[in-house]
């Protein structure tokens, strides 16, 4: 009975490493950020895996999504602690959000990074058909996904995992 507890514990870490992007054998390799293009709401476009030598958030949200805007101000907070470093956000409005409500929600609350629409879906179907908000995912400096939250993230340990990837 031990022995069953102690292989199935191991392969449930051996699995959260592999899936929280921990460098292990047989799971170092890490995804890379799809080939998609994000348009933010001065009508300009940035290429996702175009973000190398940066650690980027990429922030799916919605304006209806009460989660989405509670962990806003944290963001806001983790962006400004760490953007002299090195570290981007995006923050990525799903397809159902208006254009009207997006921009009024980033100038009312002075949103100081990169806000995108994502009016056809692509964007959040290229990072794994994101469906839930708010979903975030950490890229590091390679532009290589290292971990996706859905869910409010905890921002601690987020914030730890970012100064680790600025200091890679």
């Amino acid at each position: 009975m031990d022995r069953r507890r102690h292989l199935a514990s191991s392969a449930s870490l051996l699995a959260t490493a592999c899936l929280g992007g921990w460098a292990l054998p047989g799971c170092s390799s890490r995804e890379s950020a799809p080939d998609v293009a994000v348009t933010l709401l001065d009508g300009s476009s940035h290429q996702m895996a175009a973000q190398k030598g940066k650690v980027t958030l990429i922030n799916f949200w919605a304006t209806s999504c009460t989660s989405c805007v509670k962990e806003m101000p944290e963001l806001v907070s983790t962006f400004e602690k760490y953007k002299a470093q090195g570290y981007q956000t995006y923050a990525v409005a799903m397809s159902y959000d208006t254009p009207a409500f997006v921009s009024n929600f980033a100038q009312t609350r002075q949103l100081p990074f990169h806000v995108a629409m994502d009016s056809s879906g692509a964007v959040a179907k290229a990072f794994g058909d994101v469906r839930l908000t708010p979903t975030s995912i950490l890229m590091d400096k390679q532009a290589r996904i290292v971990k996706r939250y859905v869910g409010p993230p905890d921002f601690a340990a987020m914030q730890k995992l970012i100064e680790e990837l600025l200091a890679a």
